[in-house]
């Protein structure tokens, strides 16, 4: 009986020390807010009623709809609309905190406003007297922010090179997640990674989410020239990006579709024998035993979450080791490459020391080797099992690149799974990447070389596309993964996120892949891969050879367009020749400058049905086949970078959207 009254006094001065709290508790403050000043409502106007019911709805039903709602309440010229969301970059305990504050604050912030929209460190709100606010993107952002992490060597360009594959992965992603929301993270530096978050509120559809996180992106590089991270933040997209662990925090799944409450629904509460009732109506009595059970419930939810956790954990270890076994068995039953043990790619690489490491890929590393058993010089790509899409790149490498035969092709040697590894075997190429060799500071790639790479480059694709008994699609057409022999013959490599589509088949349904600034700009918004989108990237790959600079072009004004935009405007001038690396010094055929220019804007144009086939491009480029013309207007295509940390927030001007692409203008 004695340790009863102990609980029921203990609860009962919890109770009284929030009730403490809640009174001295300060109003939860937005960042500085948009507040409507016309035709205000006035004190106790049927839009008074209908925004404090609608207020009071918010929290819960964002709590039971996985952190956002979106609703109204009333009828007619007093009806009103809503909206809150909390960032995935805040904890729960955060959330939860700004979706009760907010609403409950924010007529005392934006006393009569019919209109608001607030934005929080941890969430944004919305209210307005107009019908469902609009789903299309607003590219304006209103606040930057500036992050620095000791300890992170920033360069412009390094940023730069790690902004386009996160950011593409971001664009994607954010697009095709029911949330509107994506993260990830990419290679930095050698030891560093960038990690990076994009999301938009829910009621965006996938284009136009797509759209406003690719234009936040593309003005990264003139908002954080040299910043280890940074944040762009809208009222109606979020972009975040740090060379430093990020910690995200998922939704949970909504409860169930949250139902407007008619205010006839809702009840008082009566008073206790002694007149106190607690904020919310309850008596003192009613709230310990709530308390009591709650807490009794909590615990049963946590122990059930660490079961149901570490079963989960179980049955992905046991599907994991299935899917390897199965790998294998496929891979030893039908005409594969070699099978390699793990002890001889061991020895081959000395262990897999960092002396032998050639360089680091997204889903693992690759390794110098000699097989003395083949007197071979090869490399071998190391992949963890425990990456899901590395496994999925390992499968498809095996499945597709084993199968062909072309002297333009990096050839597959063999594979192995030992070591808690998948491991792939290449043959060397000594000469390394393209992409090493147009922008080396010690030696230029003489012109004959250059034009010998992209017509043996057109005959790999051509291969690809028409002469095997399948389409393969490649879908990751870049200088990186154009690979030279010891005498420069160029090889077409990395067959990660190839796909093979009959010949009858013009394209295929597919997850995004591919790199931003070589990718077709209509697979982000259609998700759909083809025989031409390999071509816009090779089209890339040709302006890219011939003019000795990546697809983002900064200009003079610190903008960023494609180089594809940059090479048509010349052409459009009739200079087009001015658009060749300067590093070649005039030291080139003209004639053949001039097709690989014109071909790659031919192969770049926005409407995938003007674009020519590898054979029409092939054609062109051995002369067999006249220069097509162009339509004087230069292609547009946008891609765009990231954000970071609360802190030093700087309140942009309203005006700040781009049409550019590199989601800025590439």
């Amino acid at each position: 009986m004695a340790s009863h009254r102990r609980l029921v006094f203990a609860l009962t001065t919890v109770v009284a020390l929030l009730r403490a709290v809640a009174k001295d508790d300060s109003i939860l403050r937005p960042w500085p807010p948009d507040c409507s000043t016309a035709n205000n409502y006035t004190a106790g106007s049927q839009y008074q009623r209908n925004l404090a019911e609608l207020l009071s709805r918010l929290p819960a039903a964002a709590g039971d709809n996985g952190w956002f709602y979106n609703g109204s309440a009333g009828a007619g010229a007093d009806q009103v609309f809503g909206l809150v969301m909390c960032y995935a970059d805040y904890n729960a305990t955060a959330c939860l905190d700004c979706l009760s504050r907010a609403p409950a604050g924010i007529t005392t912030v934006c006393p009569g406003s019919r209109s608001v929209r607030a934005m929080y460190d941890a969430c944004v709100l919305q209210y307005s007297d107009a019908p469902p606010i609009p789903a299309t993107a607003d590219l304006n952002y209103l606040y930057r922010v500036y992050l620095s992490f000791p300890g992170v060597d920033v360069t412009s360009e390094g940023l730069r090179e790690a902004w386009v594959p996160l950011m593409s992965e971001l664009t994607g992603g954010v697009a095709a997640s029911p949330l509107r929301l994506a993260n990830g993270s990419t290679p930095y530096s050698s030891s560093q990674d960038m990690y990076g978050l994009a999301q938009c509120t829910r009621y965006l559809n996938a284009s136009e989410c797509a759209r406003c996180i690719s234009n936040y992106a593309s003005q990264l590089g003139k908002l954080f020239p040299n910043n280890s991270g940074g944040v762009v933040k809208g009222y109606r997209c979020y972009l975040r990006y740090q060379v430093a662990a990020l910690d995200i925090t998922l939704p949970p799944a909504p409860a169930r579709s949250p139902e407007p409450e008619p205010s006839s629904s809702r009840s008082r509460f009566p008073q206790n024998a002694s007149g106190s009732t607690t904020g919310t109506g309850l008596s003192d009595v009613t709230v310990i035993l709530l308390v009591s059970v709650g807490s009794a419930s909590i615990l049963i939810v946590l122990c059930f979450s660490a079961w149901l956790l570490l079963r989960r954990r179980r049955r992905k270890m046991a599907k994991l080791h299935e899917e390897t076994r199965t790998m294998e068995d496929e891979f030893e039953k039908g005409t594969w490459p070699k099978q390699f043990r793990y002890g001889e790619l061991a020895i081959a690489t000395d262990n897999f020391s960092d002396r032998q490491k050639l360089g680091e890929g997204g889903f693992g590393s690759v390794y110098r080797g000699f097989l003395m058993e083949m007197n071979l010089h090869v490399a071998i790509k190391r992949v963890s099992k425990g990456s899901k899409q590395g496994r999925k790149e390992y499968a498809s490498e095996v499945r597709i690149i084993s199968r062909l035969r072309h002297r333009h092709l990096v050839q597959l040697v063999g594979w192995c799974h030992g070591g808690g590894d998948l491991l792939l075997v290449y043959e060397l190429m000594p000469n390394g990447s393209l992409d090493k060799h147009l922008y080396s500071a010690d030696s230029k790639l003489p012109w004959s070389l250059r034009h010998k790479i992209v017509l043996e480059i057109a005959s790999a694709i051509l291969y690809l596309h028409q002469e095997w008994e399948q389409c393969v699609l490649h879908r990751d057409i870049k200088p990186r993964n154009v690979m030279l022999d010891a005498s420069f013959h160029a090889k077409l490599g990395d067959f990660g996120l190839a796909r093979l589509v009959d010949h009858a088949r013009g394209s295929h349904t597919t997850v995004l892949a591919g790199t931003l600034g070589y990718m077709d700009p209509g697979c982000r918004v259609r998700g759909r891969a083809s025989a031409q989108s390999d071509v816009y990237s090779f089209g890339v790959v040709l302006l890219e050879v011939a003019c000795g600079r990546g697809p983002a072009v900064v200009l003079d004004d610190d903008a960023v367009i494609h180089l594809s935009r940059h090479v048509a405007e010349l052409n459009g001038r009739g200079r087009v020749l001015d658009a060749a690396d300067p590093r070649l010094g005039g030291e080139f055929d003209t004639r053949e400058m001039e097709s690989v220019l014109v071909t790659g804007l031919w192969c770049t144009q926005e409407d995938r049905n003007t674009r020519p086939s590898i054979r029409q491009v092939l054609g062109v480029l051995q002369f067999e086949l006249p220069l097509p013309s162009l339509p004087e207007r230069a292609p547009v295509v946008v891609y765009k970078p990231p954000a970071g940390l609360l802190m030093n927030s700087d309140p942009s001007s309203h005006g700040r959207n781009s049409t550019s692409g590199m989601s800025t203008s590439i």
